[in-house]
């Protein structure tokens, strides 16, 4: 099996770094915490036909809306070529299995959160289903960092568990925008991102015929072009409501790619030169210190603030999340007759549903808009970082099996 870039278990320890300084200033100092993260640094009133609210850039939100779109990028990069390029792990009937793990995952945690959530749940702002987004996604820089732990770095099952992180994490957000946009959904704006993206794809980004001249073989390898169609595509998707993190996602279909796959994160493809992979290498050292802002600015957990909010989010992904990625994925492979693929038990399957009940990245992104008041946010937060004792067991079992 390939070789997977140093630089994915960088990103778990820089994003674990940061919370863990944010959790001992915002436990010692909270005051102090909070007033760093949401310092104003420039206060907007823009026209209504861009915003209908004004818009503070904090550091909060500027690592949220427009740094993390950097890393989610990188992450879309690998799905887009998952899903086309020549042996991509999501082509053909190999998507089956993956697809309805995913699926089933998020609809198991969604429906638990519900579930629970109107059983227990006290707050005063809270609504039948109220935050029902925030346990969908999962992590996929945590996730690696405890699989290649479990599995080896050359298991199948490695690279399994990193698909479905990355598939589950961008559906989530782009779930979250769609039933959630920031002051509303403003369609309209999406045509942005769609203009740019075609713009750079036909101009720029289209496989080129074999007799193509030279100086077309040179302007399909340029980057600056795919630099202002992200910037245009950012600009349209927060224009239009959605998640900031999501504004770069629109144009990676439309740069110039290898044609043909090494595997999710391959160290391989440091080698190639296409704009796609050279964008790719160029945000690796960068993004190490975005996970690690991304830390600082949304991981600091007041462990203080348990509450009801903490087991609905505790029973969504430990128990909802296991639960829907079994009946319906495991459920829809053999009610197909699919087989596992090669080099993947049963117990690697379980393995991978249990590190994937863990939830910070996405999920943390997700609670300013989901959840109402600080409160519950605080209640979540501190339930999505005790979640991440998953990995922990999944590595204490993987330990026994390795001594039995």
């Amino acid at each position: 099996m390939y070789r997977v870039s140093a630089f994915v278990p960088r990103f778990a320890l820089a994003l674990l770094s940061g919370a863990a300084l944010a959790t001992v200033w915002v436990n010692l100092a909270p005051a102090a915490y909070y007033d760093a993260v949401e310092w104003r640094l420039l206060d907007l009133d823009p026209p209504g036909w861009i915003s209908p609210i004004p818009v503070s850039l904090t550091p909060l939100s500027l690592v949220a809306e427009g740094l993390m779109a950097l890393f989610l990028f990188l992450v879309g990069k690998e799905l887009w070529e998952a899903l086309v390029v020549e042996r991509g792990a999501l082509r053909g009937e190999r998507a089956v299995l993956p697809l309805g793990l995913t699926l089933g995952g998020m609809i198991g945690a969604g429906m638990v959160w519900v579930l629970v959530a109107n059983l227990i749940e006290t707050a005063e702002e809270a609504g039948f289903a109220t935050g029902w987004q925030v346990p969908l996604g999962t992590d996929v820089a945590l996730a690696f960092l405890i699989g290649r732990r479990v599995f080896g770095a050359g298991h199948p099952a490695l690279h399994l568990l990193l698909l479905l992180a990355i598939a589950t994490d961008i559906l989530a957000l782009v779930i979250l925008g769609l039933t959630h946009p920031v002051a509303g959904l403003r369609p309209a704006w999406l045509l942005v991102p769609l203009v740019a993206a075609w713009a750079a794809w036909r101009f720029y980004g289209h496989p080129l015929p074999s007799d193509a001249p030279e100086r077309e073989r040179r302007a399909a390898r340029r980057i600056w072009p795919y630099l202002l169609a992200g910037l245009a595509s950012w600009a349209g998707v927060t224009a239009a409501g959605l998640p900031g993190a999501l504004g770069l996602l629109p144009v990676v279909p439309a740069i110039a790619h290898a044609d043909r796959s090494f595997g999710l994160f391959a160290e391989a493809e440091e080698l190639l030169h296409d704009p796609l992979n050279r964008l790719a290498h160029a945000l690796s050292w960068p993004l190490v210190g975005v996970l690690f802002l991304f830390g600082l600015t949304q991981g600091g957990v007041d462990l203080a603030a348990f509450a009801p909010t903490t087991i609905t989010t505790l029973a969504a992904l430990w128990l909802g999340r296991p639960l829907g990625m079994l009946l319906f994925g495991l459920g829809l492979a053999a009610a197909l007759g699919l087989r596992l693929p090669q080099g993947i038990t049963l117990r690697d399957i379980l393995t991978v549903i249990l590190i994937l009940s863990l939830g910070f990245t996405v999920p943390v992104l997700s609670l300013e808009t989901a959840l109402p008041g600080g409160a519950m946010q605080e209640a979540a937060r501190l339930g999505l970082a005790i979640s991440l004792l998953a990995g922990l067991a999944a590595l204490a079992l993987a330990g026994r099996r390795r001594a039995g």
